[in-house]
């Protein structure tokens, strides 16, 4: 058996407690106890120290390989409570569901908006259009990258037409409730790795 350096753990042992986290609505406690069950004695502690480490190495390991995404975005932003306050985390999806990029704010603004496109839009290049809500600030920041190109990017603002993205967001919600909330956005942002 493989051990990580400074792992008290093989290897084995810590990436099926990562796969088990990030794949099912499964609290660290539930790992904790599931490992137990298997002879593995680890805390739930331990589980989470070892997404918080592992899980941001994967997901670099995991974007070198990751297929191209449509030109077609969704784009939506939902609710997260991150120690006990509101916090928003904005997403994109391609017309199959896919997801294109994610961002983690303190803030539901266009300053916001634009980190977020900015990340998506190098990540993945240009959309053609962008499907959205009502929202005055992610509509501003389209409009501001519009008028440096030649082709604009067309913006749809029918609610009905962002519902992939809106049902996606369960998948939040099912890694949320079971963590009874997040402690940190840290803990958050590995887990929506996870989740994806």
């Amino acid at each position: 058996m493989l051990v990580v350096k400074g792992m008290r753990f093989p290897i084995e042992v810590i990436l099926v407690c990562i796969r088990w986290y990030a794949a099912y609505p499964l609290s660290c406690r539930h790992l904790e106890e599931m490992m137990e069950e298997r002879g593995v004695t680890v805390d739930h502690s331990t589980v989470s120290r070892w997404a918080i480490r592992f899980l941001p190495l994967l997901e670099n390991i995991f974007r070198k390989y990751k297929r191209p995404v449509g030109r077609s975005w969704r784009m939506d932003e939902t609710y997260i409570k991150v120690k006990g306050v509101w916090k928003y985390l904005y997403r994109a999806v391609d017309r199959d569901g896919k997801t294109i990029d994610f961002l983690l704010t303190a803030k539901r603004d266009k300053a916001g908006a634009k980190r977020f496109f900015d990340k998506a839009m190098q990540a993945n290049g240009f959309p053609e259009k962008v499907t959205m809500d009502k929202s005055g600030a992610n509509k501003a920041v389209i409009d501001e990258i519009n008028a440096n190109r030649e082709k604009p990017i067309m913006v749809r603002q029918v609610k009905y037409l962002n519902n992939i993205v809106e049902q996606d967001h369960r998948a939040v919600k099912r890694v949320t409730k079971p963590m009874l909330g997040f402690k940190s956005f840290q803990q958050l942002k590995t887990s929506w790795l996870a989740s994806n």
